[in-house]
């Protein structure tokens, strides 16, 4: 954007192009301050619009970020499937699931934003796409999981994976925390052992947590991670 000021988007392609834009300015300002201190204000001031012209690509900040989260499982999707490929037993499937999830922090953070707060304030048509875009890594994640684990079964495989995100997103923010936390465990070391490190935290509640699932079988606790029938 220039700063010529603002010129109504028309045709389809630029339309298509100021989402575009939107999208890349949210994303370069989650990376640089972290998703929760990103004010919609803040995004159209990066892209040059007034927010009362950014709702009407978007209706809320969270339908950006929402879209954006859309955007990172797709993503992650397809760089743990190549690695799920060419995987040679358990250890390379935690190791696939926990290192691409550590190499991706925009990915955490969105991850432990996501239900307490970028599914709040949005549409339900937003809500669905994004949950369906979920919903459907999930599902195939796991069950490319269980073709390459020898002891679990394809539920237990979309579990695993269930698993792995929702923990990715409650570890991030406790591995990284704020400036005040860094301050005061560099004050009381004791108090920062109680700082978990991501990847080694996740790869061994993960590693339980696959070791622990097929004794479960037949107990009736079996958790749905995927999408039943879609309504008529």
């Amino acid at each position: 954007m220039t700063g010529q000021g603002f010129v109504r988007a028309r045709r389809p392609e630029h339309k298509q192009q100021r989402r575009e834009a939107i999208l890349d300015a949210a994303r370069d300002l989650a990376e640089r301050s972290g998703v929760r201190n990103v004010s919609l204000g803040g995004v159209a001031a990066a892209v040059s619009l007034a927010k009362s012209n950014v709702v009407r690509y978007f209706g809320t900040r969270e339908e950006i970020y929402l879209e954006l989260a859309a955007e990172a499982w797709q993503e992650w999707r397809s760089t743990v499937s190549e690695r799920l490929r060419t995987s040679a037993g358990p250890d390379d499937i935690l190791a696939a699931l926990t290192e691409t999830l550590a190499d991706r922090p925009l990915f955490c953070d969105l991850l432990s934003h996501m239900s307490t707060n970028l599914e709040h304030n949005v549409s339900v048509p937003a809500a669905r796409a994004f949950k369906r875009v979920v919903l459907g890594v999930i599902a195939e994640l796991g069950a490319q999981v269980a073709r390459a684990h020898p002891d679990l079964t394809e539920p237990e495989g979309v579990e695993l994976i269930g698993v792995a995100t929702a923990l990715a997103g409650t570890l991030y923010p406790v591995s990284n925390p704020s400036a005040t936390l860094v301050e005061l465990y560099a004050q009381d070391p004791d108090l920062a052992a109680a700082c978990p490190p991501f990847l080694p935290t996740l790869r061994r509640c993960l590693a339980a947590f696959a070791a622990g699932v097929p004794t479960l079988r037949g107990s009736g606790s079996a958790v749905t991670w995927t999408a039943g029938p879609a309504a008529g």
